[in-house]
């Protein structure tokens, strides 16, 4: 395989998502969650909030992530509200799962592995307006990373009128 200088794949192949998309087997139950104080957290949901969020963006900057391409070439991307979402997928499954959803299993997709930072610092930037990505869309586990400052580049951040 070979890479870019900055360790994403140059590769791009084919993939018959229709083939992945098989029957969706039920989850395993997980195991109880464990709660565990943290100073200062204790009993305020919205900074207990804020830190998971942080935790999850912090993994997913680390981690290079499928980011298919449309049939023009270009990054898939859908429009929100205002927001373009750079659609992005954790794993060819749950890239499957995307396409069966949309209808599109059939066809062969062509997809790029890119880390979480470069698409928030680098691709995001590039893109007309507001933008940001979307981590398996349309899944339970979904994750949006919005165009807000400490997610995306203060520059193309979008101002939410708050105060710290």
């Amino acid at each position: 395989m070979t890479t870019g200088g900055d360790k994403t794949s140059n590769r791009q192949r084919p993939l018959r998502l229709a083939d992945l998309a098989g029957p969706v087997t039920p989850p395993m139950p997980e195991a109880p969650e464990v709660s565990v104080p943290t100073p200062g957290v204790e009993g305020d949901p919205l900074v207990a909030a804020r830190r998971e969020f942080a935790v999850l963006l912090g993994e997913f900057r680390r981690t290079a992530v499928l980011v298919p391409f449309d049939a023009s070439g270009s990054l898939w991307s859908a429009d929100r509200n205002g927001v373009r979402w750079i659609c992005a997928f954790s794993d060819e499954e749950a890239l499957a799962r995307f396409a069966y959803a949309q209808g599109d299993a059939g066809r062969e997709w062509t997809y790029r592995a890119i880390l979480g930072a470069r698409l928030l610092d680098v691709m995001v930037p590039l893109l007309p307006g507001p933008a940001g990505v979307a981590l398996d869309a349309g899944s339970e586990d979904g994750v949006l990373f919005p165009p807000v400052a400490g997610v995306v580049p203060e520059a193309v951040a979008v101002d939410l009128g708050e105060s710290a």
